[in-house]
């Protein structure tokens, strides 16, 4: 039973970076003048969660990747 309510909060999790930057695009198009810079950092955190994620599982996923071919090579 505690697994289904960690998978939820996982996904809840994965969408709140590009929710973030969602938000920062929406209230900048809202505001005129100088109230225009204060949504700029909560895209910037938003965006650059993002890009950390992608860049991390892409990492994780070539070093599987690798592991995968090496034990390959060792078994032949």
């Amino acid at each position: 039973m505690n697994r289904p309510t960690r998978t939820r909060l996982h996904v809840l999790l994965s969408l709140a970076a590009p929710l973030l930057v969602l938000l920062g695009v929406l209230s900048l198009l809202q505001r005129e003048g100088t109230d225009r810079w204060q949504p700029v950092p909560a895209i910037l955190v938003g965006s650059g969660l993002t890009i950390h994620a992608v860049v991390g599982r892409r990492r994780r996923r070539h070093k599987l990747l690798v592991a995968l071919r090496s034990s390959r090579f060792e078994e032949d």
